[in-house]
């Protein structure tokens, strides 16, 4: 992995971005996979557009991308970002977040909206 350098003001609003829970824990599950908007509204318990809100955030800083799939939209984290190498070691000290996405399988919504 090529590690480039972040501007200090790029870093600090990585840092802030990711200083929220939700968009913190977002991150770490799209870093294992790819989500739907539906699944992290079932997975937060959260309305959609408080989601989508929480993902715009996450996408207009670089993070995130996204794949559009006939009606639905589906996220995962941008490797390619140059701030990817920058909170790899971050996410890596986070706990797994896979029994969320396997409470959604076990619940029958982890394809509801595919």
């Amino acid at each position: 992995m090529v590690k480039t350098m972040l501007e200090i003001q790029k870093a600090a609003s990585i840092l802030k971005l990711l200083g929220d829970k939700t968009r913190l824990t977002m991150t770490k599950i799209l870093d294992e996979q790819e989500v739907c908007v539906c699944e992290f509204v079932e997975i937060f318990q959260m309305s959609q557009p408080s989601i989508s809100q929480h993902l715009r955030k996450l996408k207009d800083a670089g993070l995130i991308q996204e794949n559009r799939r006939g009606q639905w939209i589906f996220y995962s984290i941008n490797k390619e970002d140059p701030s990817y190498s920058f909170i790899l070691p971050l996410l890596e000290q986070l706990p797994n977040q896979q029994y969320r996405i396997e409470a959604l399988e076990k619940d029958g919504k982890r394809i509801q909206c595919c």
